[in-house]
């Protein structure tokens, strides 16, 4: 099994959960937590959402926005056996999300 790290990814405009309609954010969550229990076997860390964004470089420490609003791992066969786990997701086909982007953790590069 190959470990894969998939950002749930936001609008371009920040939305304000409080502004979502109680039963779209209910039903949203009731589908969520479908997911995770549909894909115990595969979810290796369950994640959670993200808050605002440092970024620290040469220059020094400041705030900046990106559009990753939450994140999970999942174990699955290959690329696209991992991404199919994501198809209809609530994060998008409920909530107001974006996407979900997966990536393959691969591993560090021996030196020697």
């Amino acid at each position: 099994m190959k470990t894969f790290l998939a950002l749930y990814m936001g609008s371009d405009k920040p939305v304000d959960p409080s502004s979502l309609d109680p039963s779209t954010m209910d039903e949203g969550m009731a589908a969520w937590s479908r997911w995770m229990a549909d894909h115990a076997g595969q979810v290796v860390v369950s994640g959670g959402p993200l808050g605002k964004t440092k970024k620290v470089g040469r220059d020094g420490v400041s705030d900046i926005r990106n559009r990753i609003a939450g994140y999970v791992v999942v174990q699955a066969e290959s690329h696209e056996a991992a991404a199919k786990l994501f198809e209809n997701h609530p994060h998008f086909a409920i909530f107001p999300g974006d996407s979900v982007e997966i990536m393959e953790q691969l591993p560090i590069p021996v030196q020697g």
